[in-house]
């Protein structure tokens, strides 16, 4: 039976899929008014738990238990019954539908002759809004809306399924600091309501901060739980990851070449209404971080110099050469590849193989006489799944089912193909879990100093911007305000000042 005075509880929780072993023996308990992170790496075994205690999969073996009494969830409607409700990490809202229409979409308050009643919706939503302490117009179309509150919105979805347990996935993958502080005041209110949290992210320092308790899951097994202060960042990590990640984040200080003529030279560089003149040298081998607030234009500017949002004015040289780049074919012939931001949109083919992604931009490389090389295609694929250790069990795997971690690989892999000597790298550890996040820096050290590739890097995680930087350069108002050298940076917490214009 689930522990006494829990509001739900997992025993014994076994699960497979195809004859693999997924989870084995899991435990674990929801009280009311507590946080309970739930952390591990992509392919842990979280998503397959979360969605038993959703009731879209049963288990194999063991019970779920609600207030102490065992059932059966069959559907996730049963679940919602139960007060179990879930905020997704990728936005569950329909842009088009307003704020109240998707608080209460398929739950619809109706009036006379059955007819849809939007005005009692709306009534409604302002006051789950009120009760939240948000102002958020509930006849807005949730299109209109930023990302954080798009996720107040998720927010107050769940609470007018009247839910007294609540799964936050990855809840500020998409938020900025001060959308995140405001998030983090709804968890405290969420909490003195009584309701039960289960808080998954792979952002360490929100685990600490928001977190009463933790579990820690590796290969589908809980390997650690209790107080969550009872853990330090670093025991958590070796938890996580199953080794020790000694230095994995420290900077390690090393001279640059920078006299002769750059690799990658920028004068002046207008696009669109974020890139305002921006001038920018990256020698061979060096990194260099782009920070900024949001708006600043670092994405932009990344775009600009790949093609995808042509300059209006300016210019790029490429060792010292002046280059047209009016389009993305322009930036790869020239030895420039993106790793874009949103790897599930810009970056990948969610429903084609792994294989495929792979190729796509090698195709001109592994065709003959207008026929693919099948066979050269396959060995370089199966090269670059050893080189970043992709885990997969085949080349066929349809990528949308592998972890995020190993999809981040998979596009850093069909760039590296393709032989560049510049990368622009935008957030590329966005969404992996910690060990797939060492990983990419290792391969960023490698790229830049053993193989001498420059490298632009946008992230919004500092620590692993300032493990990796050479230089790093402030942008404001769609203009390079700043550069200061790595070394003259001590702490992240300058960094933050710098960025804040402090």
């Amino acid at each position: 039976m689930g522990a006494l005075g829990s509001t739900v509880s997992l025993r014994g929780i076994g699960k497979s899929f195809n004859g693999v072993r997924v989870l084995e023996g899991i435990d674990l308990d929801l009280f009311p008014g507590e946080v309970h992170a739930l952390v591990g790496g992509n392919g842990a075994g979280k998503t397959t738990l979360m969605k038993i205690l959703e009731g879209v999969y049963a288990p194999d073996e063991g019970g779920v238990f609600f207030d102490g009494e065992r059932v059966a969830l069959g559907s996730a409607s049963q679940a919602r019954a139960r007060g179990m409700a879930m905020i997704f990490q990728e936005f569950s809202l329909v842009p088009t539908l307003t704020v109240a229409q998707n608080i209460f979409l398929t739950r619809e308050a109706r009036g006379r002759f059955g007819l849809l009643d939007d005005r009692a919706c709306e009534r409604r939503a302002e006051a789950l809004f009120r009760e939240l302490g948000v102002d958020i117009d509930p006849r807005r179309p949730v299109g209109s809306l930023s990302a954080g509150e798009k996720q107040l919105t998720e927010v107050a979805k769940a609470l007018s399924q009247n839910a007294r347990a609540l799964i936050m996935d990855e809840p500020t993958a998409s938020l900025t600091k001060s959308e995140t502080e405001a998030l983090f005041t709804i968890v405290a209110q969420l909490k003195e309501r009584g309701i039960a949290i289960v808080y998954i992210s792979h952002r360490m320092e929100e685990i600490f901060a928001v977190s009463d308790r933790v579990t820690v899951l590796r290969d589908g097994r809980v390997v650690a739980s209790g107080e969550a202060g009872s853990l330090s960042m670093e025991e958590m990590i070796e938890l996580i990851v199953g080794r020790r990640m000694e230095h994995s984040f420290q900077w390690q200080p090393r001279s640059v070449e920078r006299s002769g003529v750059p690799l990658l030279e920028i004068s002046g560089a207008v696009a669109g209404e974020r890139v305002k003149g921006v001038s920018l040298k990256v020698h061979r081998g060096e990194v260099i971080g782009l920070v900024g607030l949001m708006g600043s234009g670092r994405s932009e500017l990344l775009q600009a110099i790949f093609g995808v949002r042509p300059l209006t004015a300016g210019a790029i040289r490429i060792g010292g050469v002046p280059v047209k780049i009016r389009r993305p074919s322009d930036a790869i012939r020239a030895g420039i590849a993106l790793i874009p931001e949103d790897r599930r949109v810009q970056g990948l083919v969610m429903g084609h193989s792994l294989r495929d992604n792979f190729l796509l931009p090698l195709l001109d490389r592994f065709t003959r006489y207008g026929f693919i090389d099948d066979r050269l295609g396959r060995r370089k694929a199966q090269e670059a799944v050893r080189t970043m250790d992709i885990r997969t069990d085949s080349l066929a795997k349809i990528v949308r089912l592998l972890s995020g971690g190993n999809q981040q690989k998979v596009v850093i892999a069909k760039w590296l193909a393709a032989g560049p000597d510049i990368l622009l790298m935008d957030e590329p550890t966005a969404g992996v879990d910690i060990g797939a996040k060492t990983e990419i820096i290792a391969v960023i050290r490698k790229l830049s100093r053993d193989e001498g590739k420059a490298i632009l890097l946008v992230s919004s995680e500092l620590p692993e911007l300032l493990a990796v930087s050479d230089r790093v350069a402030l942008l404001r108002g769609g203009r390079i305000e700043r550069e200061v050298d790595r070394s003259a940076i001590e702490s992240e917490a300058m960094l933050h000042r710098l960025i804040q214009g402090n």
